[in-house]
């Protein structure tokens, strides 16, 4: 056995020895200080959809959240708005406001008409924006707040002989508020202790954000005000309530967009020359189609989370069917769709999602996608290359008839890039009969492809086999754990949380893997409420960065 295997085997022996070692009872934590978080794009837009309906357009950019510890929602929490960004969440804001109030809307949206729509009419602006302000800013508005909001509706109301016209500024101004686009957390006293804890309706932001990605319902908020989510019973009944809501898929839908880093969709492109059947249809259905396969396998079958690593129940359009050479009997619809058992696609990692994005815009990568199984699977982070290494080394333009096995070779022999390498190419090398746009082929460059592998010890000889390997690793539904409380939550997670996440990992595996289970467990826990006045002490956390060879 080598060092790198014994290595591994022993963090897997330990993984197994914590599930054994935890009791039913939650390790306590001492959490982490509040946090102060904008928006991201996801729930920006649909608080407008929950609160105004799909009907109204969101159109315009959003500044970039950097990818932090691996999420977008770690990064959210340290993001801040440049100038830029401040003109284009007004202009968001006019716009929005404006099609809130239009002929063709304000009769739904609205819950009063004016006495003359030529005429200002406060009590009825006072009434919308008081009503409409408290689900953006997921608390009720100070009398300050309204009285502010109404005067500008009043005010413009006047100017321009507009009911609604006035009515849309004061609208803006709620929606171009901080206290709308930073979702900011405020703590009290807890009488239990010496410490503090969350109020009522941070409390219920932090439920709705993780299983939503949205603001929370009105229910939601009156059991906040009603102090019911001061208790674990009263937390209870809402997170049951969230979990049969139509909006957790929603919500989930975000958090695997977030954890498998499935937003880079939006800047990916392929060589036309080299992939004419992978253009922008294929490409955002292929981002859908990996959603659809997880929403159907964990919310719909409620399967268990390993079998997405064998899976081969998905979903079809006649986009992917080019690029995936299978028939599609509806072409401009979404179908079910079967790979067969002897098909070499099984898994998350074999479908079009996966290896287009993790692959070059020319060619597949087999470094790429190694590290991808390794970091965002598997929670096992791959150190960045050194700043000194030539990659021109590893495209030999000389030698174009080799195939990526034999072009990574240079890998082992060079010290600098052996010991990474030895954890990405072998995974990756097991997915090279997909090409860059996730095709099947037999031959690179007339040359056969040998796609045996191994991972962990695992040797397998084909695409399913590192999917069935996968599925036995006790790392994946851990790293799933991992990651998905450092979601929930916004922030990395803290040293004295780890005890928590052995609790978590037994818990999951007590529930059969079962992503409803975990979210609960989750969300009920006293760990997603905890906070402190104390200074952050993070965890080894993962990188979002790393080699492009």
């Amino acid at each position: 056995m080598s060092g790198l295997q014994r290595v591994i085997t022993c963090c897997a022996v330990i993984v197994l020895v914590a599930l054994a070692g935890c009791g039913s009872r939650e390790p306590t934590t001492k959490g982490a200080p509040p946090t102060v978080r904008l928006l991201t794009e996801s729930q920006y837009r649909n608080i407008i959809a929950d609160v105004f309906g799909r009907q109204i357009e969101v159109a315009g950019r959003f500044d970039p959240v950097v990818r932090t510890e691996g999420l977008l929602a770690v990064g959210a929490g340290l993001a801040t708005v440049t100038p830029s960004g401040v003109e284009r969440y007004v202009a968001l804001a006019r716009s929005i406001a404006q099609q809130v109030v239009a002929a063709q809307n304000r009769d739904s949206l609205l819950p009063c008409k004016p006495t003359d729509p030529q005429q200002a009419d406060q009590k009825c602006a006072s009434e919308f924006l008081t009503r409409t302000g408290r689900l953006l800013f997921r608390r009720a508005l100070s009398a300050t707040e309204i009285a502010a909001a109404s005067d500008l509706a009043t005010t413009g109301a006047r100017e321009q002989h507009d009911f609604y016209a006035g009515l849309a500024l004061g609208l803006q101004s709620l929606l171009a508020a901080p206290d709308f686009l930073f979702v900011t957390e405020t703590v009290r006293d807890d009488p239990r202790s010496k410490t503090v804890q969350l109020d009522g309706l941070s409390r219920a932001s932090r439920l709705a954000f993780f299983l939503w990605n949205s603001m929370p319902d009105e229910n939601l908020l009156q059991a906040a005000e009603r102090g019911e989510l001061d208790s674990a019973a009263g937390v209870g009944r809402q997170v049951e309530r969230m979990l049969d809501s139509p909006r957790l898929e929603s919500g989930v839908r975000a958090m695997f967009t977030d954890l498998w880093a499935l937003d880079d969709f939006a800047t990916l492109e392929k060589d036309p020359t080299l992939f004419p059947a992978f253009g922008l249809a294929a490409a955002n259905d292929a981002r859908e189609q990996t959603l659809r396969t997880l929403v159907d396998a964990l919310l719909v079958r409620d399967a268990d989370y390993r079998e997405i690593f064998t899976n081969r129940k998905t979903f079809m359009t006649g986009a992917l069917g080019i690029v995936y050479r299978v028939p599609v009997d509806a072409p401009g619809e979404w179908t079910p769709f079967e790979f067969d058992r002897d098909d070499p696609r099984a898994g998350i990692q074999t479908q079009l999602g996966f290896l287009a994005l993790h692959s070059h815009a020319g060619k597949s990568s087999p470094t790429l996608r190694g590290k991808a199984v390794r970091e965002l699977l598997l929670c096992q982070r791959v150190p960045d290359p050194p700043s000194t290494v030539n990659f021109d080394r590893f495209n030999d333009p000389a030698s174009p008839g080799k195939t990526a096995r034999a072009r990574l070779q240079v890998h082992s022999t060079e010290p600098s890039c052996a010991g990474c390498h030895r954890l990405m190419d072998p995974i990756g090398l097991a997915l090279e009969n997909f090409d860059g746009a996730g095709q099947w082929r037999e031959r690179e460059n007339g040359e056969p492809i040998d796609v045996r592998g191994e991972i962990n010890g695992v040797a397998f000889d084909d695409p399913a086999g590192l999917g069935a390997a996968l599925a036995d690793d006790p790392a994946a539904p851990a790293c799933l754990v991992r990651r998905s409380y450092s979601y929930a939550l916004g922030r990395p997670i803290e040293r004295n949380e780890r005890k928590f996440l052995s609790y978590l990992d037994a818990s999951f595996a007590r529930d059969g893997y079962r992503l409803r289970s975990l979210l609960r467990r989750i969300a009920t826990s006293e760990a997603f409420f905890k906070v402190t006045t104390q200074p952050m002490q993070v965890a080894r956390g993962q990188s979002s960065e790393g080699p492009t060879s």
